[in-house]
């Protein structure tokens, strides 16, 4: 499940909306992987006794199958193969796999062999449920990206009595030729798809992808922006686009995610007062927090023009002479060997100081006046020396926080190292790459992901190749405004609904009709803008995008599917 990251999130945000719809005929098929099961499944007989008797003719065949309920909101029903008992059978599911779709299976691609055995052992249950009913059954399989197409294939050519869709989220071969930066939407149509396949050793898996898609009764896909790429890639328009959503807990009172914002933008400052010791010659009341964050895919997610835009945004700023200071965090994570010195002893040099100031403030607290001698040991004065001498640093604040493995071949590092965005004093924009998910376990940074995000300003994602993207949706539902573009599916669907989604915290760049340059220009635009707002403008900016969230709902969304617009302040009807 979560190597698959956002289909993850797909599966697992709708899960409550689909139950609440289907109830107790909803059932998720998946992979056995203990690990997960432990924590996140709860065993029980299957109360449909079709299942049951499916289940238990596979079982008596000497495989396993679990089932029980899935333990997040809506908790689904899932039944779960364990791969590993059925793999004896895979030489011989190859065979037929091969037999009725020509499609050979190289024995070294485990993720392609595992596809076939975990489709096998779907379209086998699919079948022995299936035969249990007189009249026509009513089953629908919805299958999920190529990993799963091989279940699909076989129920189709079994002729099997079940209705089936496929949903693409991103095309294999589009990923790959995206991060080659062949200027791919304008040439999407002049591709040898065949060709770029076999070289990429991908062309087992592309088949496996075109061959679901054609297969299907239905194929759907999660924008507009894929359906185009799909039409080209895998020769097929998708019938129906259906929009990914997110399960939205609303605060019962309007400001509760504002008071969030305050709360966690103040562990974010602490953080900085730690990181930049000796160098916080900037005021915190007057700097923004800007992030990217996702898998570290350097152009694919547009890491290269934001920084290419922070270079020149730093410059506007300091020309302007502005007293706005921005800081810029990157959460990607990439290979590590442990936290900085430097900025482990950031971190330690601003809480001993703090603890020091928190003994002043007890004395004060209860009307005494501290006397320094009788509450300070020698220890604490040469700490407090100890401190300040070591504010005095000679070293520029570090742009990363950890230690980077390859570091002299890090896209990100080397870029910053070209456009020399080193945290100098007079540099308007400071930079912090920070190379792992975050924790609220984590000794530097102590927050998770959700509450990072509500603590920052504005969210980046200038990416060239964004099947749906749900880094920027994530901020709209929390009512932090983002950059998007036009290339990803989230970008597409709010120009489609939103009028003006600038006013909603929405800046889309366009990277699809203007040059790598002008796209730049445009983004720089957006940032130095934003940069512009006093605070009061950012907090009705914040009531602006949080009330969009509402089209993001799945509640909406699995009415709406995409083909009307929503009555919601902004939207267009």
């Amino acid at each position: 499940g979560k190597e698959l990251g956002g289909i993850y999130t797909v599966i697992q945000t709708k899960a409550k909306t689909t139950a609440d719809e289907w109830g107790e005929n909803y059932f998720l098929i998946g992979p056995y992987f203990e690990q997960n099961v432990k924590t996140q499944v709860e065993f029980s007989e299957p109360p449909n006794p079709a299942v049951k008797k499916a289940m238990d003719t596979m079982k008596s065949q000497g495989c396993q199958v679990f089932f029980g309920r899935w333990l997040i909101e809506g908790s689904p029903y899932v039944i779960l193969f364990d791969i590993g008992s059925a793999a004896w059978n895979l030489d011989k599911w190859k065979g037929e796999f091969w037999e009725v779709s020509n499609i050979g299976i190289p024995f070294h691609d485990r993720e392609a062999n595992d596809a076939v055995i975990f489709g096998s052992l779907t379209a086998w249950f699919l079948k022995e449920l299936s035969c249990q009913f007189d009249d026509k059954p009513n089953i629908i399989a919805h299958f999920h990206e190529w990993q799963a197409g091989v279940g699909l294939i076989l129920s189709r050519s079994q002729k099997l009595p079940v209705a089936t869709i496929f949903t693409t989220h991103a095309t294999l071969l589009g990923r790959y030729l995206c991060a080659a930066s062949l200027d791919f939407y304008n040439n999407l149509d002049q591709f040898d798809i065949d060709k770029e396949a076999g070289e990429r050793q991908i062309y087992h898996r592309y088949c496996m992808e075109r061959a679901s898609v054609h297969c299907a009764h239905v194929f759907t896909t999660v924008s507009q922006i894929t359906a185009t790429e799909a039409e080209h890639m895998l020769k097929k328009s998708p019938d129906v686009v259906t929009p990914n959503g997110l399960n939205i807990k609303k605060f019962s009172a309007m400001h509760e995610f504002q008071n969030l914002h305050s709360m966690y933008k103040a562990r974010i400052q602490e953080f900085i007062r730690g990181h930049f010791y000796g160098h916080l010659d900037f005021d915190l009341d007057k700097t923004l927090f800007f992030f990217i964050a996702g898998r570290y895919e350097f152009s694919n997610k547009g890491a290269d023009m934001f920084l290419e835009a922070l270079s020149r945004l730093n410059f506007l700023l300091r020309v302007h002479k502005t007293d706005v200071t921005v800081i810029v965090f990157f959460i990607m994570p990439a290979k590590t060997n442990n936290f900085n010195v430097e900025t482990l002893k950031g971190q330690a040099v601003r809480k001993q100081l703090c603890n020091l100031v928190k003994l002043v403030v007890c004395f004060l607290c209860r009307g005494e006046i501290p006397d320094l001698n009788k509450i300070l040991d020698r220890d604490d004065i040469s700490i407090m020396k100890r401190a300040i001498f070591s504010t005095q640093r000679h070293s520029l604040p570090p742009v990363t926080t950890h230690n980077m493995i390859d570091d002299s071949n890090d896209p990100i590092l080397n870029t910053i190292r070209r456009i020399g965005l080193f945290n100098n004093r007079t540099d308007r924009v400071k930079v912090i790459l920070h190379p792992e998910f975050l924790s609220s376990t984590s000794p530097l940074l102590p927050l998770d992901y959700e509450e990072f995000v509500r603590g920052c300003h504005l969210g980046v994602f200038p990416s060239y190749y964004e099947p749906w993207g749900y880094t920027p949706a994530e901020c709209t539902v929390m009512g932090i405004p983002s950059v998007t573009t036009n290339l990803s599916g989230f970008g597409c669907f709010m120009q489609e609904h939103v009028a003006d989604p600038e006013a909603y915290g929405i800046y889309i760049v366009d990277r699809r009709f203007r040059s790598p340059d002008e796209s730049c220009n445009q983004l720089t635009q957006f940032l130095y803008g934003f940069c512009q707002q006093n605070r009061r403008q950012r907090i009705i900016q914040r009531n602006r995008t949080e009330r969009l969230s509402d089209l993001l709902d799945w509640k909406y969304l699995g009415r709406v599917c995409g083909t009307e617009a929503l009555t919601i302040p902004g939207s267009k009807v």
